[in-house]
């Protein structure tokens, strides 16, 4: 695999790619990008990852809601976990490769 920087795999990631690090203690876990979505008022009561209140006072607003992209990490027990940020050694890593589909 072709060693990547944190920008490169960035890039990577951005294109729909599945990224890891060498370094990384944590057998099978790497990184992907989650696109983001629109997605209309009436759909909102059929989301399961917002509390109630929330979907209450979306539901109030003028306008479909618009998700942004965010990274998530899939953790070597299996979990996926949403809004991962990088260390610092993370982003000075250079370690980074792209994981073949």
């Amino acid at each position: 695999n072709r060693k990547l920087n944190f920008g490169q795999a960035v890039e990577a990631l951005k294109k729909g790619k599945r990224v890891a690090r060498q370094g990384w203690n944590g057998k099978g876990m790497f990184i992907f990008q989650r696109p983001g979505d629109e997605l209309s008022k009436t759909f909102l009561p059929n989301v399961k990852s917002l509390p109630d209140a929330v979907k209450k006072f979306l539901m109030d607003q003028d306008r479909d809601i618009e998700f942004t992209p965010y990274f998530c990490m899939y953790s070597a027990s299996g979990d996926i976990v949403n809004g991962w940020l990088a260390s610092q050694t993370d982003m000075q890593a250079e370690d980074w490769f792209v994981l073949e589909d």
